[in-house]
């Protein structure tokens, strides 16, 4: 698989962990920056790597902020984007099986390493359960609301 991956100033030390994961597991990746510990603004870093995503560039997308917050919301902007901002290993599971999330964002300030490498490895190792049945339907209706069409 490859990865977009991107981050802002708080989140550099992480995502060199984080592409150390990558690379251990076998798969390729996409920096899209920020590569400074300068303060920057995240969105344009979110955006790049969120695009990469929806036009088939790269698989799924690995975003890092401070909190995870921002630069999730960020990517969520992006038609086409599912991005979860997950700390524990079981969200990561459950956005990957009931929500096909296609980003996963996470808070550099919020989590060490080694949780967020395990975040990482159930993110991109689960397979989703969302390509029928009730799931299937939920996601439809989040590419509904994306479309700005009405639910009822």
């Amino acid at each position: 698989m490859k990865i977009a991956i991107a981050n802002d100033h708080s989140a550099l030390e992480l995502k060199k962990e984080i592409i150390a994961l990558l690379t251990e597991m076998g798969h390729t990746y996409q920096d899209f920056g920020t590569y400074e510990s300068v303060s920057c603004d995240y969105p344009i870093y979110a955006a790049r790597a969120a695009h990469a995503v929806v036009n088939g560039e790269c698989d799924y997308g690995i975003l890092i902020c401070g909190t995870g917050i921002g630069i999730g919301i960020a990517a969520n902007k992006i038609p086409g984007v599912r991005c979860a901002l997950c700390h524990d290993p079981l969200s990561a599971e459950l956005t990957r099986q009931h929500n096909n999330a296609n980003m996963l964002s996470m808070g550099a300030r919020i989590i060490g390493p080694e949780l967020a490498k395990a975040i990482v490895r159930t993110f991109l190792t689960t397979e989703t359960q969302a390509t029928e049945g009730r799931h299937a339907r939920r996601v439809e209706m989040l590419s509904a609301l994306e479309r700005g069409e009405a639910l009822e």
